[in-house]
């Protein structure tokens, strides 16, 4: 083989290593890797975050937003004389938390609707039904209309709005939460299809 053939020999092989990488990068970026995987959406409008909050745990621990950074969670909304979704919710949660139990970075956080009735014992009573750890599933109470807000403009579970006196969250959806707090996804936790994607994009996003 002459000079000049092995010169653009090794010109092509450059050139293609060159345009490899480049689309490499181009996938990259638009993906979340170079091997074309997707990332997940960040939803709610550009920038949205959840919102800071202060609420108790099961152990009466005080839980805020502090808390939370760094970590990947699902945040719920139950309450647990519920004898309607919360149980199958629930009941699909703990498949979630058998999957990722064991990974310091991941949380569960299920908030009661009903905090008038559910106190930090009753939820401890009801957490210890599920096999919850309250070191990385807190089961949480507080300010009703606090906890409230962050559902509809925090977690964007549920898109009522305030009714008074007369107000109450019912909602099915779960949502994923990114270690800065985006919201990520939501998942009807009724649904077997929907809670084995949410334990898939739960993987995705650790490995993002």
């Amino acid at each position: 083989m002459s000079k000049k053939t092995k010169g653009l020999v090794i010109f092509f092989v450059v050139l293609s290593i060159a345009f490899l990488g480049y689309a490499g990068y181009v996938i990259k970026g638009e993906k979340g890797t170079f091997f074309g995987v997707e990332k997940l959406p960040v939803l709610g409008t550009p920038g949205h975050t959840v919102p800071g909050f202060s609420f108790t745990d099961q152990e009466g621990n005080t839980r805020t937003q502090a808390d939370v950074q760094g970590k990947i969670y699902v945040a719920e909304y139950f309450f647990t004389t519920c004898t309607g979704i919360c149980p199958k919710m629930n009941a699909n949660m703990e498949k979630v938390y058998a999957a990722y139990k064991d990974k310091p970075d991941f949380l569960i956080l299920s908030h009661t609707v009903d905090p008038e009735h559910d106190s930090v014992s009753v939820l401890k009573t009801y957490a210890g039904k599920h096999g919850a750890d309250s070191k990385n599933w807190w089961f949480l109470t507080g300010d009703k209309k606090q906890l409230y807000r962050l559902a509809r403009q925090g977690y964007l579970v549920d898109d009522g709005t305030p009714g008074g006196e007369e107000d109450f969250v019912h909602t099915q959806w779960f949502a994923l939460v990114d270690k800065a707090g985006h919201i990520r996804g939501l998942y009807e936790g009724t649904k077997t299809q929907d809670v084995q994607k949410l334990i898939v994009d739960i993987d995705r996003l650790m490995n993002e």
